[in-house]
């Protein structure tokens, strides 16, 4: 029997400890307390959890598993303190306003122009995956209602009963099918069209029969008011009248609003659309529906296309969907009792129903799928991605539940049925769908570095250059940078300008991915761009088009939208497929030179996405550390390459080349010779790499070619026994604006000359790049960090080390000891 609970003896906040009173008898304190754990909880699971690549939807309904009645809540105290009863109803009320503010995101994400577009193909796929499973829900309720198991469902007349269990197994979640998705990299691929094109319809369907079940149900069959037949048709006929309005009366409205709305009057604007939101859930649940229908279909009004879609998701979706929305799906959890799950027919019955969701989903889309010639790996692919379950499944059982059509047991079994579907999903799919690599990882063979793909300029026609930026500070450093490789005579040049965006669990993440991908890859985007809610990325994509028309180049511009984990299988697809000779990454700090430029640090990740794209890239490779190159101050660049040898600096060498006599470009080239011999170690580590005299010889043919310049560079040696205070005094001097070094992989001279140790900090750049990136010390000058592609990207590095074995640094620096 329920507990019947006074709500009007429940007091907001207390007088504090001080006065003798429990804050955790008061609804405010407790509230703040069961958030923080909830929280807690699911950010940590979902840090578990992402190894498995699981949407965070299956960590926040497992956070409310474990901290209800199935786990921590068997501790009675616990329970009694932490989740009395009285406190469900202001949980799930504050969860609820996240909710209907989430389903108005779901809308305002869902394009129906684009499922239109979808074609036949997704409408008969998204039909099968849902009438099958449906149709197989009769047995089930059939079933279920002859199970002692299910025994109060007998109370419940058979339509609302069936269409709350058909919805529940026909269902797939868009938002989260989206999610993960976008986590393959399969969200803007052909199957990835047409699993989103389904799923949307999908959606729209689910929300239809939701609401004819909300109608039919009406107030349950407990204390509640029984639908009579003729209520539930006003009920529907008002329902459908409300869409009508919304989608004839309201969008024009709405259109009207975002074409006006401008940094003025923008305030008022959200405003009006956030109130927007709550009149319509009110307005659905005045008719009998629930208002979350409301808001999903006021969202539908907005307006796909310019900024303010974009700056709408940008202003309500954190505090909704990273405070309320996880309170929601953990009050799903709280709700869900395993241990009411007993016996072997328990146990049975969830089975059948696991199976019958899956079953149904895979071969209904799996049958249409084939009949219209995809291929059969791809259409059960296809199956699996359409059983998907998530939020709207949630949704219906807890409706299901607050009108008494599902009981506690059958709860559980639907919600856990949801779960286990949502889960094995990803895994199923990585198992099953393993599309041919788009690019090799280890190279079998020798590809040409960007020296030689830019001495073949004129049979290629163009120099290939792929530039990527993670904000528009990166812009003015690049710009200049590629104007001074073009060189003075300003080699036709072909650029490739990648925003790289990461991928994170917001909705306007997914939005802007859908915008910004292609085929599963960066989408080029066209002179005319498209709006896009992204300030950053039209700033970047804006001033780039300038540049496009005002230097002479031939640019692509796209953004590449991914978990930083497999960032850079996005910029090596594009630099493989577009053949390019040279990326340029962005140092992940910034700043610090001249003039006291604060230091920008995107945080150590941006770091790691680098080294593995140095790893992987199929070209070479220039890492920038930018400290104001090409700032307004200056007119003329002093470039220093600083060369010890091996492939990296002969790379670097033919980058600095490439820049003499640029307009207002002075090169000077300075070598360190070694000093010293290179000990068996070091010899039999190198063993891998040409012998000692063969490079020497590639050494001195790239030099010589600096020695013929006829003065257009000047040329020095050095033989410095400190040679980290030599190279500091070269980036601290002044005299040069740009150095250019190799990242030193390969190179036994860096090894002698005392530069051991100064890979551990920032690996990506190498001993040498290292040094000349130290924040302070006076140093001044941008770095470039050049690696040459060659197949020893296999091939460990040795570890680099002087004559007697001790390390050297500058007076009060220390010297880093990992390697």
């Amino acid at each position: 029997m329920a507990t019947v609970i006074n709500m009007t003896t429940v007091k907001i906040s207390s007088d504090g400890a001080w006065q003798g009173e429990n804050p955790l008898k008061y609804a405010l304190p407790l509230l703040i307390i069961q958030t923080t754990l909830i929280l807690v909880l699911s950010r940590t699971l979902a840090f578990l959890f992402k190894p498995l690549r699981q949407p965070k939807v299956v960590a926040e309904i497992v956070a409310g598993i474990v901290l209800g009645p199935s786990a921590f809540g068997r501790w009675k105290a616990y329970l009694q303190a932490i989740f009395p009863s009285w406190s469900s109803p202001i949980l799930d009320t504050i969860s609820s306003v996240g909710l209907l503010f989430f389903l108005f995101l779901v809308g305002l994400e869902l394009d129906l122009h684009s499922i239109c577009r979808s074609g036949r193909r997704a409408f008969a796929i998204a039909t099968a995956g849902i009438l099958l499973p449906f149709l197989s829900s009769v047995g089930v309720v059939f079933l279920l209602r002859r199970t002692p198991l299910s025994s109060s469902s007998n109370d419940i007349d058979f339509y609302p009963f069936l269409v709350f269990i058909g919805v529940a197994l026909s269902i797939t979640a868009f938002p989260v099918l989206a999610r993960i998705l976008a986590e393959l990299k399969l969200l803007t691929t052909g199957i990835g069209e047409t699993a989103m094109a389904a799923a949307a319809f999908n959606d729209v369907v689910a929300w239809v029969l939701l609401a004819l079940a909300v109608a039919l149900s009406g107030g349950g069959g407990s204390g509640g008011h029984a639908t009579t037949p003729l209520a539930a048709l006003w009920i529907i006929l008002s329902g459908s009248l409300f869409v009508v309005f919304m989608m004839t009366a309201v969008r024009p409205v709405m259109a009207w609003i975002a074409r006006r709305s401008n940094r003025a009057v923008e305030e008022v604007c959200i405003c009006l659309t956030l109130a927007g939101v709550l009149v319509s859930g009110f307005a659905t649940d005045l008719i009998g529906i629930h208002s979350i229908f409301g808001a999903f279909v006021f969202g539908l009004t907005i307006p796909k296309e310019g900024e303010f879609a974009g700056r709408l998701l940008e202003r309500i979706e954190d505090f909704v969907s990273g405070l309320l929305l996880p309170l929601y799906f953990a009050s799903s959890g709280l709700k869900t009792d395993v241990a009411k799950i007993r016996g072997a027919q328990a146990w049975g019955l969830l089975a059948l129903v696991i199976t019958v969701a899956c079953v149904g989903k895979i071969v209904g889309t799996f049958v249409v799928a084939v009949s219209s010639k995809i291929p059969a790996r791809e259409a059960a692919t296809l199956g699996v991605l359409m059983g998907t379950k998530g939020l709207v499944e949630l949704i219906v059982l807890n409706i299901g539940k607050e009108k008494k059509v599902l009981n506690d047991e059958m709860f559980t079994i639907m919600v856990l049925m949801a779960l286990f579907t949502t889960f094995i999903t990803t895994p199923t799919v990585m198992a099953i769908y393993k599309p041919t690599a788009r690019y090799n990882s280890r190279f079998q063979s020798e590809s040409p570095s960007f020296s030689s793909s830019s001495s073949s300029s004129k049979r290629n026609k163009y120099l290939r250059i792929l530039a990527c930026l993670h904000s528009p500070a990166n812009v003015p450093s690049i710009i200049n940078l590629i104007e001074t490789i073009r060189g003075a005579e300003k080699a036709r040049l072909k650029l490739y300008v990648m925003h790289l965006v990461e991928l994170t669990e917001r909705p306007s993440s997914i939005f802007t991915a859908l915008r910004a991908r292609k085929n599963g890859r960066p989408a080029h985007h066209p002179p005319p761009m498209q709006p896009c809610s992204d300030l950053d990325r039209v700033m970047i994509l804006g001033a780039f088009q300038v540049y496009d028309k005002l230097g002479h180049v031939k640019i692509r511009r796209m953004t590449a939208i991914s978990p930083l984990a497999t960032m850079h299988e996005d910029v090596c697809h594009v630099a493989e497929d577009r053949k390019v000779g040279l990326v340029i990454l962005p140092f992940h700090k910034r700043g610090g030179g001249e003039g006291g430029v604060a230091i920008e640090d995107m945080g150590e990740v941006w770091g790691e996405v680098n080294q593995r794209v140095l790893s992987h890239a199929p070209c070479s490779v220039g890492l920038l550390v930018d400290r104001g190159f090409g700032g307004p101050t200056k007119t003329v660049r002093g470039i220093c390459v600083v060369f010890f040898g091996g492939p990296d600096d002969r790379e670097a060498l033919q980058v600095g080349t490439m820049m003499i006599g640029s307009p207002g470009v002075n090169l000077t080239v300075i070598r360190f010779l070694k000093w010293g011999d290179i000990d068996g170690q070091q010899q039999s580590a190198a063993r891998s790499v040409p012998s000692e005299e063969e490079d020497e010889e590639l050494d001195e043919e790239a030099v010589a070619e600096i020695r013929k310049s006829d003065g257009y560079a000047a040329y020095e040696e050095r033989r410095a026994e400190d040679v980290i205070e030599s190279v500091l005094n070269i980036g601290r001097s002044g005299d040069y604006e740009l150095v250019v070094v190799g990242r030193g992989r390969c190179s036994s001279k860096v090894a002698a000359t005392g530069l051991r140790g100064w890979w551990g900090e920032h690996a990506e750049l190498g001993p040498v790049g290292n040094v000349l990136a130290l924040q302070g010390h006076g140093l001044v000058s941008s770095v470039l960090v050049v690696q040459q592609h060659s197949i020893l990207h296999s091939l460990p590095m040795p570890p680099p080390r002087t004559m007697d074995g001790e390390r050297r640094s500058p007076p009060g620096l220390a010297v880093c000891t990992s390697v």
